[in-house]
């Protein structure tokens, strides 16, 4: 999640940071940002017309990065100063083409909060719900290697749950959640039981209230929002906007109904959503 470049180019510490997921669950990861960075602006792309990536191959999931990274690069309007790919299969399947082919430009991504699990966790058992394009990628892999002896996680695939975030179904996605918990195993303080959940995708926090019901009252549940927005800051330093008051753009490549009414619901956003074709 380490970006160590600097904008390059034309860009200006006023010009956007670009922010784009595979829906609207990077909507989880933007409210964190504009907590953290309230004066800057931001351009957000929800690719909602080819979700879910976490069912993609990864050749499908790298194709589309590109193509919404092209859009947020072009200049008029403004080229776009930092990106923040607020999607975890996205960033395990493409980060790192996309550092190569813009060096100049700071790419910051998600991953699973497994570190902060593993230090929350007392029983050292943590659950980890994931879609299965995060959890099958070399990365996610890699990231479970450098914590073995430190914890045991358990990982669940979590198959339709982001897409039923996507359309707002509430009866699936409270059905889903009771699956998949009780999937992921027994959760509790005692030895052997689970005591710390990880939500490795960004659609996921939006269900968190759901799954909240499912878990013992006070249990860690984590995600990666408030950390990527602090690395963020970190890596923009002197080149984050002051004096200004930050403005949100929405795209989409699905229905812009959908992303509008979670921007209200689950950020407090009431803006225009403008339509791609890319």
């Amino acid at each position: 999640m380490i970006a160590e470049t600097i904008p390059s180019g034309n860009a200006t510490p006023t010009h956007p940071i670009g922010v784009f997921d595979s829906g609207v669950g990077g909507l989880s990861v933007l409210k964190a940002l504009r907590a953290e960075l309230p004066h800057e602006d931001f351009v957000y792309v929800a690719d909602s017309g080819y979700a879910p990536y976490g069912e993609r191959d990864e050749a499908f999931v790298i194709a589309r990065s590109r193509a919404i990274v092209s859009h947020l690069l072009q200049n008029d309007p403004p080229a776009i100063k930092a990106l923040v790919i607020a999607c975890n299969t996205a960033t395990a399947a493409a980060i790192h083409l996309l550092r190569q082919e813009h060096p100049g430009l700071p790419i910051i991504g998600v991953e699973p909060a497994l570190k902060p699990a593993a230090a929350a966790s007392r029983t050292k058992r943590i659950g980890v719900l994931a879609t299965r394009g995060t959890l099958a990628s070399q990365k996610f892999k890699a990231l479970l290697a450098s914590l073995e002896g430190h914890a045991e996680f358990i990982c669940q695939p979590c198959d339709g749950l982001a897409d039923a975030i996507e359309r707002d179904d509430e009866s699936k996605i409270r059905a889903l959640c009771a699956y998949y918990i009780r999937a992921t195993g027994q959760f509790g303080l005692n030895s052997g039981e689970i005591d710390t959940l990880v939500l490795g995708c960004t659609h996921y926090p939006f269900a968190s209230d759901h799954i909240r019901t499912l878990l013992p009252a006070d249990m860690p549940i984590i995600d990666n929002g408030e950390p990527v927005a602090r690395q963020t800051r970190r890596v923009l330093g002197e080149h984050t906007a002051s004096n200004h008051v930050g403005q949100i753009t929405l795209r989409t490549t699905g229905d812009p109904t959908l992303l509008a009414q979670a921007a209200r619901r689950w950020v407090g956003l009431d803006v225009p959503v403008n339509t791609l074709s890319i």
